[in-house]
């Protein structure tokens, strides 16, 4: 039996990473490229991938995720903070690309947040809430097992919730936003105002390297460092986990999901910070104490997350193709 192959790229500031999804959400095959600047170079760079992966499977649609406000019943991407498109028609012109393949795109945090519901963390779950910390803050929202978009396609903007006023500059244009603190950027971010300020509880090989080059500290760098016990590393990740609490009682107080999904690169540091960010949203939710409250959760799919859901959505979006690819 020949089982139904679709695919799914995941567009980022950086990389084009594609990968063949079967029907199990099992990624069979994947394939990279840096990601261009313009919208043709990287229109081509997305075909790029796809061509790759079809001269060694047989698909029959591709899906494509990225961060931006995304039309996804029309298939144009309005606005894209790290790539180039503006109101641009990007299925479409993808499609052409491939000769027709269906093409459909969605916003990355809600590709993952479908991964996570048809095969991780959030399975059988209705009412779920994805959060996706890496440089920023994506947020999804699933009612009833089924995406919501807003109407406009621009629902949850979770990270640009304001938390603290006239707060740390956001590249948004607003300041406070909860992705300032809460976020790799916010990692970092912290870290530098531990060091500044001089607040450090003990020898800290990251103040070193930021008396050195203040550049190298990065929330990769940060999250590593606490890790090997560095007091800066770890008091930045506490500061961390208590904003993370602190925005899903916002998150709570207007959705109250059963489930929460945290997913994201700075997921893998999780250990280190989820306890606290769980204890304090407990502690804060509103009428925390006679209510039911949101189980938290790590994604299961780690960070080919959106490039599963992206490759579903394909699958269950797109027209039927007359024969599949080659």
């Amino acid at each position: 039996m020949t089982r139904e192959l679709t695919i799914g790229v995941d567009v980022g500031g950086t990389s084009v990473r594609a990968g063949v999804v079967d029907t199990d959400g099992e990624v069979l095959d994947t394939a990279t490229a840096p990601t261009p600047r313009t919208d043709d170079a990287l229109e081509a760079a997305i075909a790029g991938t796809v061509d790759e992966l079809r001269g060694r499977h047989r698909v029959r649609a591709a899906g494509l995720a990225l961060a931006g406000f995304v039309d996804a019943p029309r298939g144009l991407v309005r606005y894209a903070p790290h790539l180039s498109w503006r109101d641009a028609p990007v299925a479409e012109r993808v499609s052409q690309r491939l000769g027709g393949l269906p093409v459909v795109v969605e916003h990355d945090a809600n590709s993952a947040a479908l991964a996570e519901r048809r095969y991780g963390a959030a399975a059988g779950v209705a009412t779920v809430v994805l959060v996706a910390i890496g440089t920023g803050i994506g947020g999804a929202l699933l009612l009833d097992g089924e995406l919501f978009r807003g109407a406009h396609g621009v629902a949850p903007e979770l990270g640009h919730l304001r938390v603290v006023p006239d707060g740390r500059a956001c590249p948004c244009g607003k300041r406070g936003c909860w992705e300032r603190y809460c976020s790799g950027t916010a990692l970092a971010a912290t870290a530098c105002e531990l060091i500044s300020a001089g607040r450090t509880p003990g020898p800290s090989v990251l103040a070193r390297e930021a008396a050195r080059d203040p550049g190298r500290i990065t929330g990769r760098r940060v999250a590593a460092a606490a890790r090997e016990g560095d007091p800066v590393g770890r008091a930045a990740l506490d500061e961390l986990g208590r904003w993370l609490g602190e925005g899903l009682s916002l998150v709570a107080d207007v959705f109250d999901p059963e489930l929460v999904v945290v997913a994201g690169g700075v997921s893998a540091s999780a250990p280190q910070f989820l306890d606290a960010a769980r204890e304090h949203y407990a502690r804060i939710a509103t009428g925390a104490a006679n209510r039911p409250l949101a189980r938290i959760r790590t994604a299961q799919l780690g960070g080919m997350a959106a490039v599963v859901g992206a490759a579903t959505l394909a699958r269950e979006s797109a027209p039927q193709s007359r024969e599949p690819s080659s």
